[in-house]
């Protein structure tokens, strides 16, 4: 079995459901039919074979999330090509280095401002032979490459095709065929192909029935970047139940707005886009007065005492050592029943209407890509929308632990996923005990096959017998939930599921002639921060030349002024100019009274002790968020 020849199958089952809503040019949504998209998928196969794409070929791909995106994958795969995705907001060097190292002779792009970056940089991609436009204009500037638009070659292969074309070309497709090349960043910062199967992104599909309540029938609502696993394996999970995506976009008024249009039951987003549903549900609120203010409060509280009640008494905590429950089966039945009227009042008169402007069709959303702040979890469940946690890598295409609907477990990512191995190692290499810190591995038949081109790499990842070694830190409840605590490599996620390498950052800041050493930090928050240890002696140099007073070296770190001149190097250092993306920028950072030492912040090699670190300027970095 393959993605394309299971996607038939529910073509050929459901012809008449929907497959997608796609927008319209007047950003109207408009219904698919499995059958229509299975016609078109098999059109621009038909296209793709005829411009010479043959199987193990591998097919550059830079577009952001929409409906034609889902086509063009599943008619890639079809003819047993792998794509290469990527984003609309990656830079041209890195676009040039993924397309050439990847060796790709056709290239999908979203736009020509998509052909402009990689015409700027033609001569690193000397395989690149043929380019199709997804949005092609009216003229287009001269290239070195065949371009061709999707809808020409769309049109062309309506027409020529036949319907055996398409089902001849997947049956000869295997699980264990590349079904894509998707880079991610290394700890250098350069890029990493991470070669997955149909058959790594088959275990997650073919096994969701195990874990949630999906539907034929049922709407997602698509909002993340789809070359991204996590989104990804979620259309691929869409297709193989017959269920319907709607295409929209990670904006508060975009989504709400078709949250309340299409009234979908699922929705897969990270925590700062949960985060930002919250936020807005309350300035709203707050905006209506004391009285909705303090009502909402009120209700909200009852709701979270109510539930952490009820999650006990029905066994969906996270205990990470054996606990006695018979004493809060004998405290906390009466109390859970004297604030179950004031919980379904809460509903009716408060949370009933929030729900409203969300979606009352939900059965779950699903969330990934960091940690989900418990306040958040709280907010969903009181409004009645339930979030299901989920933990993955790129590496494992990328599903490995899941809260399952039937029994969801807050601030736990959940047990290990059907057919999953985990297991947690301490220090000395050994297995963990339960609430015992260490470093999360795993196997599965979702593991890669490898980084493409580099087995080094490769070989420190994945052990002979298939584990995977995570990077990330962990500890596992009494019952194998697990619960993901850190990274034991440096790389920083926040909220939105952005993945951050903060060692070029840092020795970027160290440019700076007033920075001697930085820490960037911002595990699971919603922007980036740092903390400095700043060259005293220059700052010095730089008071005496101003005139700045000050009482001592110490004290130059209160100094307005200084402050102002650091967050200039900061600003200047880290910025668009430099290659950096917005969601790189540090937004604040604290000034350290002295230098890092060696057996403090610094190890014997002066390599920064992040743990360490964490721990001592705990307060100072808390403050910072």
């Amino acid at each position: 079995m393959t993605i394309p020849s299971l996607f038939q199958e529910q073509a050929e089952k459901y012809p008449e459901i929907l497959c997608q809503y796609s927008r319209n040019e007047k950003h109207q949504f408009t219904p698919v039919t499995y059958k229509e998209v299975y016609q078109r998928v098999a059109a621009m196969a038909w296209s793709l074979d005829k411009l010479g794409l043959q199987k193990g070929d591998h097919v550059g791909f830079i577009s952001d999330n929409r409906s034609e995106w889902l086509i063009l994958d599943l008619a890639i795969v079809s003819l047993g090509g792998a794509d290469v995705p990527r984003g609309c907001d990656t830079m041209a060097p890195e676009m040039a280095y993924i397309l050439g190292f990847s060796g790709c002779a056709i290239t999908v792009l979203e736009n020509d401002k998509q052909l402009e970056k990689i015409l700027s940089l033609k001569e690193e991609l000397p395989e690149l032979k043929k380019v199709i436009l997804i949005d092609a204009p009216e003229t287009l500037v001269e290239t070195p490459w065949e371009v061709y638009s999707y809808e020409e070659l769309l049109a062309e292969g309506k027409e020529k095709s036949s319907p055996e074309f398409l089902a001849e070309k997947i049956a000869q497709g295997r699980g264990e065929d590349l079904c894509t090349l998707i880079f991610t960043s290394g700890t250098t910062g350069e890029p990493k192909g991470v070669m997955l199967t149909h058959d790594n992104f088959l275990h997650q599909v073919l096994n969701i029935k195990n874990v949630a309540n999906i539907e034929v029938g049922d709407i997602w609502l698509s909002v993340l970047p789809v070359w991204h696993s996590f989104e990804r394996v979620i259309q691929y999970i869409a297709i193989g139940a017959a269920t319907t995506i709607a295409y929209s976009k990670p904006i508060g008024k975009v989504m709400l707005m078709d949250l309340q249009k299409l009234n979908p039951q699922w929705m897969a987003s990270v925590p700062r886009i949960w985060s930002a549903i919250e936020s807005g549900v309350s300035r709203n609120i707050k905006a209506k007065g004391p009285v909705s203010w303090g009502l909402y409060r009120f209700f909200l509280s009852i709701a979270i005492l109510h539930q952490g009640m009820q999650n006990r008494l029905t066994g969906r905590v996270a205990d990470f050592k054996k606990v006695f429950t018979l004493p809060y089966f004998i405290l906390y039945p009466i109390p859970w029943l004297l604030l179950l009227p004031l919980r379904l009042l809460g509903n009716k008169l408060v949370f009933s209407k929030v729900q409203a402007k969300v979606g009352t069709g939900f059965k779950a959303g699903i969330s990934g890509g960091g940690a989900l702040p418990p306040r958040i979890y709280q907010f969903f469940k009181a409004i009645g929308i339930q979030l299901l946690e989920g933990y993955g890598l790129t590496e494992t295409a990328p599903v490995v632990a899941f809260s399952p609907q039937n029994h969801p477990v807050m601030s736990v990512v959940g047990p290990a996923w059907p057919g999953t191995e985990i297991k947690i190692l301490n220090e000395k290499g050994e297995l963990a005990a339960a609430g015992e810190k260490g470093v999360v591995h795993l196997k599965g038949p979702q593991v890669m096959k490898g980084y493409y081109k580099k087995e080094e790499a490769t070989a420190g990842i994945l052990d002979k017998e298939g584990w995977l070694n995570s990077g990330d830190l962990g500890i596992m409840t009494v019952h194998q939930e697990l619960r993901i605590i850190g990274r034991e490599k440096d790389t920083i996620v926040l909220l939105g599921g952005e993945n951050i390498e903060p060692v070029p950052m840092e020795q970027k800041l160290a440019e700076s002639p007033y920075i001697e050493q930085a820490v960037i930090v911002g595990q699971d928050q919603k922007y980036l921060a740092a903390l400095i240890v700043p060259d005293f002696d220059a700052l010095e140099g730089y008071a005496k030349e101003n005139n700045l007073a000050y009482e001592n070296r110490i004290h130059l770190r209160d100094v307005h002024s200084i402050l102002e001149l650091l967050t200039g190097e900061i600003n200047n250092l880290i910025s668009s100019k430099n290659g950096y993306k917005s969601f790189e920028r540090i937004y604040k950072f604290a000034v350290l009274r002295k230098s890092f030492e060696v057996g403090l912040e610094l190890s014997g090699k002066q390599d920064l002790k992040r743990h360490a670190i964490a721990e001592i300027y705990k307060k100072e970095i808390q403050g910072l968020f």
